[in-house]
This record gives C-alpha cells, sequence and structure tokens, in this order.
C-alpha cells in the first residue's frame, strides 16, 4: 500500500467525505432525451440554470465508447516508465500529477490530445501500430464531435438565433482548436474521513465539454449558493457542460459551469473528454442578436479564443479567468 506522508497529502488538496451541503431545493441533475422534439427548449433551461446537464439517445455506438475505454485502461496500468513515453505533457502526451505549468497538482494521470497529435509515440507503449490507437481515438472523437454540434444547433434553436450553425460552425471549422483527454484517478489509501482532489475546482475556457466515464462516482458541480453537489456517475449518457467562451458568446445567459473530481479510496476513476474550441483566430464576444436589438450592454470586451487560451494557460485552475474580460461597469 502506498503511504502517503502529510507534506504530500496538503500538497494534493484534502476536503472532508462530508463537505458537501445538501440542497432541498435542487432536482437533480437535468436529463435530456436528444430525440425528443422538446429537447431544445430543455437544453436551453439546463444551460441557463445551471450550465451542466446529461444526455440520453445521443446516437454514439457503444463500441467506440468500450474499445477506447479499453486502450484507456490499459495505457494506465502499464508501469510509470512506459507511460511518459508518450509524453511528456507539454502540453499534449502524457501528464503525471502536475496539471497546468503555474503550481496547480492533483491525484491524476491524464493523456492530453490535439488533432495533430504523433500518435507513433504509442506503438512502444502499447506494442500495437500507433494506427490502431488513432482509429479508436478519431472514432470517438468524431461521434462526440457530431453530438456537440447537434446540441450546440439545439441550443441556437431553443434561443431563435439564425443560422442554427452560430455555435456548431466553430467546431466543424477544419481549423477548430478542439482538444481530447482522458484522466485517469488510482484508488488512493484511507484518510480517515478525507478525501483526495483529484481535479481542483475550475471552469472549461471552451465553448463545450463532452464528458463520460466509468461507473466510479467523483464529479462534483457548484451550485449557485456555492455548495458543491455529487454527479451520480452513468456510464451510459453523457455529461456536458457549458464553457467561458459560450458564456460569452451568450451574453452571459448560459453558465459555464465550475466542477472539481475527487478520487475514490476504492476504485479508479476513468473520464473521457472532448472540449470543443473554435479557432484560434475566432473572435469571442456576445452575439448580436442576443443583445435585445442594441437595448442590452454587452458584459464582455471582445477577444480572441488565442488571447483567452493564452490568459487562461498563464492561470490558476481556480482563477476566474473571464474576469479580465468582462467590462467595467459604469458607475
Amino acid at each position: 500500500m502506498v503511504v502517503l506522508s502529510k507534506p504530500a497529502m496538503e500538497q494534493y488538496g484534502l476536503v472532508k467525505n462530508n463537505s458537501c451541503k445538501t440542497n432541498t431545493f435542487f432536482p437533480g441533475i437535468p436529463l435530456i432525451d436528444l430525440s425528443k422534439p422538446d429537447a431544445k427548449h430543455l437544453l436551453v433551461k439546463a444551460c441557463q440554470e445551471f450550465g451542466f446537464f446529461k444526455v440520453i439517445n445521443h446516437g454514439i455506438p457503444t463500441e467506440f465508447i468500450s474499445r477506447l475505454e479499453s486502450e484507456a485502461v490499459k495505457f494506465f496500468s502499464l508501469p510509470l516508465s512506459e507511460k511518459e513515453k508518450a509524453g511528456p505533457a507539454n502540453p499534449f502526451g502524457y501528464g503525471n500529477k502536475k496539471i497546468g505549468p503555474n503550481g496547480d497538482v492533483g491525484w491524476v494521470e491524464y493523456i492530453l490530445l490535439d488533432p495533430q497529435f504523433n500518435f507513433q509515440k504509442f506503438e512502444t507503449v502499447f506494442g500495437v501500430t500507433p494506427e490502431k490507437i488513432q482509429a479508436a481515438v478519431h472514432d470517438y472523437v468524431a461521434s462526440v464531435k457530431k453530438m456537440a454540434c447537434d446540441i450546440l444547433e439545439k441550443l441556437a434553436e431553443g434561443l431563435n438565433i439564425q443560422p442554427k450553425n452560430v455555435f456548431s460552425k466553430l467546431l466543424m471549422h477544419e481549423q477548430s482548436d478542439s482538444v481530447f483527454r482522458v484522466n485517469h484517478y488510482p484508488p488512493y489509501p484511507d484518510l480517515h474521513g478525507r478525501n483526495l482532489i483529484g481535479f481542483g475546482e475550475h471552469t472549461d475556457p471552451q465553448i463545450i465539454s463532452v464528458l463520460r466515464s466509468n461507473n466510479t462516482s467523483g464529479l462534483q458541480i457548484a451550485l449557485k449558493d456555492g455548495s458543491w453537489l455529487p454527479v451520480p456517475p452513468d456510464q451510459n449518457s453523457f455529461f456536458v457542460n457549458v464553457g467561458d467562451s459560450m458564456q460569452v458568446l451568450t451574453n452571459g445567459r448560459f453558465k459555464s459551469v465550475r466542477h472539481r473530481v475527487l478520487a475514490n479510496s476504492l476504485k479508479s476513476r476513468v473520464s473521457m473528454i472532448y472540449f470543443g474550441g473554435p479557432p484560434l483566430s475566432q473572435k469571442i464576444a456576445p452575439l448580436p442578436s442576443l443583445l435585445m436589438n442594441g437595448e442590452e450592454d454587452s458584459l464582455y470586451r471582445e477577444f480572441t479564443w488565442f488571447e483567452y487560451k493564452m490568459s487562461a494557460y498563464k492561470s490558476r485552475l481556480a482563477d476566474n479567468r473571464l474576469g479580465l474580460f468582462e467590462k467595467v461597469a459604469a458607475s
């Protein structure tokens, strides 16, 4: 058994098992059936009230999910020296404990991939052709991306925005700056009623994030009153959350949800996340059609995705990244 010293435990962050407040007014995670006619309205409501929801009837083949998760489990089961052959993450590749360049750490190891990732790195790690790994990632990400675009188009319809691809075209653009991440949270020793923070609280900077995990708890979202709500695991559905860029595009109508992951003391947790981002040169600002015919003020100054991405990269996880881009209200 791994024994952690007190300084090591403090380095990763600890919370009490009962740190989540009970919110008697919260009706539960919004569940949306994407095949139903009222999905677009329910999606808008979920993004406005929580910035987070769960979808079913998503159309993603089960074999794509199980194949990639199987490869991920195989990878994370390897010795550290072998896994490091696929990295180090700078920022793409394999990372262990360290999250970003600014001092954040977590009880997590991960693979971060972009569309140009060199899959040749995996040949010596998995002992199979890199084409097989690349195919597994491609099939899964292509399906999740399609679902994300469908959700974005339903959101545009629900907001009565034309054209309906105003959001989805940013992900479909050939220069879309989207990334894919696989996280592994190993089990940890009993810490006498406390949990290790696997991934600290943060918001996602992109437009939309699509997540699934194995049947292990750990994900939590922050509610408006500051309480943390555990998200029950569901390996057959997908969880979706609003990112910072979508919050700006909708002038604050949709909220970028703060979330975190607590490691599990008994089971490993594997999660796979698609972060849908726009091209680096894309200007991010509230859509004119959502400014109430010029009667509503923009809450944010215009910036490019590259500017925001670089700003986020220089920040800590828990920082309010959008604060630097908010317009100061006139006194």
